[in-house]
């Protein structure tokens, strides 16, 4: 059980009411014993800069609270060092959390960082920027970018992102890539390349989803020279799990690759949000670097 917390909440992560958040979370941890220093963050630059205030301070134990962003941001400081990730999943789709099988609910994570049980897991990065789940090119990267601008415009969320994805649909943008990971070469034209810390299922109802997160490998997937309807029809073959046999989908693991464009820099997603980073792009994963609270028995949890 950790003597000392410091929990950085995103005020604005999710639809709950953060401030009855914070008051139940030093509820809980006063009562187990434990010392909490609860802040709430009203921008990323805030949570940025909480993250480093603990990292200057004592406590071994930093708590993200809030969506897969802002565990990013928190991960991105503890990993590689000696301190210990917590999650409170606050989050619309907390992917992150999903994939270690933690709570969901405010109560049962608060209770699972109190247990303290911990593993290590691999993170990875793009051009020295993390990622606890997923980078991604094309596609995504645009669909965020107008996101975020009809967002600007006082728009909800989800019905930005609907409005975004067609509009980005419409338009179909492609990229020439060349993919490098030692003597290996490959070249194509796609609306998007994907790679993953460690293997995602892309099949069935379990479809981006992952099994565990310390295999020491990055999982690639991408279409080959493919349309709009052809990616409906490879949706349709990972429904009916039969992705793996189509001829225009490629998916493979490795450890390292490099990716390179036409372009000098290039709009990246990584754990859903989106830089823009000089190219070629230097891939790598990097095992066992993030210490991070879960359930106990997580192994057999998550298989």
């Amino acid at each position: 059980m950790p003597s000392r917390l410091d929990v950085i909440i995103n005020a604005s992560a999710g639809t709950s009411d953060k401030e009855a958040a914070r008051s139940l979370l030093g509820q809980l941890f006063a009562e187990s014993g434990i010392e909490a220093d609860i802040s709430l963050a009203r921008s990323g630059e805030e949570i940025v800069e909480l993250a480093r205030r603990s990292m200057r301070g004592e406590a071994q134990t930093i708590v993200a609270g809030g969506g897969d962003g802002t565990v990013n941001a928190i991960a991105s400081m503890v990993a590689g060092t000696n301190r210990t990730l917590g999650v409170l999943p606050l989050g619309t789709l907390n992917h992150f959390a999903r994939d270690l099988r933690i709570p969901l609910d405010l109560k049962g994570a608060a209770e699972t960082i109190i247990a303290g049980n911990t593993i290590m897991i691999d993170v990875g990065e793009v051009n020295e920027r993390i990622f606890l789940n997923n980078s991604s090119l094309g596609l995504y990267p645009h669909i965020v970018r107008h996101r975020q601008t009809i967002q600007r415009l006082g728009h909800g969320k989800w019905p930005a992102f609907v409005w975004a994805t067609l509009n980005v649909l419409r338009r179909y943008p492609f990229l020439e890539v060349r993919l490098s990971a030692g003597e290996a070469e490959f070249k194509t034209r796609t609306p998007f390349v994907f790679i993953g810390n460690n293997r995602y299922e892309m099949e069935s109802f379990n479809i981006g989803r992952r099994a565990r997160l310390d295999g020491g490998e990055l999982s690639v997937y991408i279409t080959n020279h493919i349309g709009r309807l052809g990616l409906a029809r490879l949706s349709l073959r990972a429904f009916f799990k039969r992705l793996r046999n189509a001829e225009d989908f490629m998916a493979t693991t490795l450890s390292e690759v490099w990716v390179e464009t036409r372009h000098r820099r290039m709009r990246v997603a990584t754990d859903g949000e989106v830089a823009v980073l000089e190219t070629p792009l230097h891939y790598r994963v990097r095992p066992g670097v993030l210490r991070v609270i879960v359930p106990a028995d997580p192994a057999t949890e998550m298989e």
